[in-house]
């Protein structure tokens, strides 16, 4: 499995993550997790809060929309691994932020910048757990995922 290495563009997403959060923080007093946003979004305790998180969601929905108008084309997009695995890795992930008390964009974006100590293990955490299941897939299982 290739993968390319595009810091300018990842920093640019991750410029754009920090406004969104800083928005949302300055507007509405609010933390921006995604695993947050969408868990509130099923169970909104007022049409308030319905809406912010739904205009939220739709515009992490529309965002390459917003670049197929800017650009003309939609980014190259391959993934390698099979519906069931990615089934599976969402599981993982509800299970995860269910027990983390939130997902990296809330803990690393957010949390981190509030120096918040539970954030920060968590994101150490998160981040080791990347490095052991990217080793494990690419180096010793290399054929679960098409690599």
């Amino acid at each position: 499995m290739v993968t390319q290495f595009t810091p300018w563009l990842s920093l640019a997403g991750g410029v754009m993550i920090g406004l969104a959060a800083t928005a949302l923080m300055a507007m509405l007093g609010r933390i921006m997790g995604a695993s947050g946003l969408v868990s509130g979004l099923l169970r909104p305790t007022s049409g308030a809060e319905f809406g912010w998180r739904a205009a939220l969601l739709a515009g992490m929905v529309s965002g390459p929309l917003v670049l197929l108008a800017l650009t003309g084309s939609m980014p190259p997009l391959q993934v390698p691994s099979s519906p069931m695995m990615l089934v599976l890795g969402g599981l993982l992930v509800g299970v995860g932020v269910t027990y983390g008390s939130g997902c990296t964009s809330g803990h690393g974006v957010c949390g981190n910048a509030r120096l918040s100590p539970r954030s920060f293990v968590a994101t150490v955490s998160f981040m080791l757990a990347a490095f052991v299941t990217v080793f494990v897939v690419r180096h010793l299982l290399p054929g679960l995922v098409g690599g």
